[in-house]
C-alpha cells in the first residue's frame, strides 16, 4: 500500500478562464495526490473562494479577461478584507516577455511557470513555494514575497550601499582610495 501524498492535506485554487487549462493543471495536481481543489474562471470569483474556504496555495493565469491576474494578486497583498496576504501564489502564463514577470514580481507573485506547462515544472514551483518560503517585504509601495533570489552576504541597512561599491571596478577602489 502506498503512503498517501504529502500535498493531499493542501487546498488549491486553480483560476484560470480557460476551462481546459483548468481541467489540465487539475489532472496534474490529482497525480500528484491533491484531493481538495477549487477553480475559477475569474478575479472575483477566485476572491470570493479564497474568503470561503482554507486555501493554500493558488496557481494563476495572467490574462483573466476583465481584470487579470496580476489585479487578483494585488488583492490579496494589500486589500484590507483579504484573508490571507501571505497566500503563495504561483502565476501560469503564456506571457513571459520580461516586462509581464517583472510586474507580476512586482505585484506579489510568489512563483512564475511559463505555459505551456509540464508535471514536472509544476511540481517543482509547488515545492519551492512549500520547501523554501520566501520572507515577506512590506514597503511604501510594496508587500509581497523578497524578490531577491539570492542570500546576501551583506547585513544591515547599508547593504545595498556595500553591495554597489563591492561592483565598482577594483582600478576605481584603488583610485577613490588614493584621493
Amino acid at each position: 500500500m502506498t503512503s498517501p501524498s504529502p500535498l493531499g492535506k493542501l487546498a488549491f485554487l486553480v483560476v484560470d478562464d480557460n476551462a481546459n487549462m483548468v481541467m489540465i493543471v487539475k489532472t496534474i495536481l490529482k497525480n500528484f495526490g491533491v484531493i481538495h481543489m477549487y477553480d475559477a474562471q475569474d478575479v472575483a470569483e477566485a476572491f470570493s473562494l479564497v474568503r470561503q474556504y482554507a486555501i493554500d496555495i493558488v496557481i494563476l493565469d495572467y490574462n483573466l479577461g476583465f481584470m487579470d491576474g496580476v489585479e487578483f494578486v494585488k488583492l490579496m497583498r494589500t486589500a484590507s478584507d483579504s484573508p490571507n496576504t501571505y497566500l503563495p501564489i504561483i502565476m501560469l502564463t503564456a506571457y513571459t516577455e520580461q516586462h509581464r514577470v517583472e510586474t507580476a514580481r512586482d505585484a506579489g507573485v510568489t512563483e512564475f511557470c511559463a505555459k505551456p506547462i509540464t508535471a514536472i515544472e509544476v511540481y517543482r514551483k509547488i515545492v519551492e513555494v512549500i520547501e523554501r518560503p520566501r520572507s515577506f517585504v512590506r514597503t511604501n509601495t510594496y508587500f509581497g514575497p523578497d524578490r531577491r533570489r539570492h542570500d546576501s552576504p551583506l547585513k544591515g541597512p547599508e547593504r545595498r550601499r556595500d553591495r554597489m561599491t563591492q561592483a565598482v571596478a577594483p582600478e576605481t577602489q584603488v583610485a577613490e582610495a588614493k584621493v
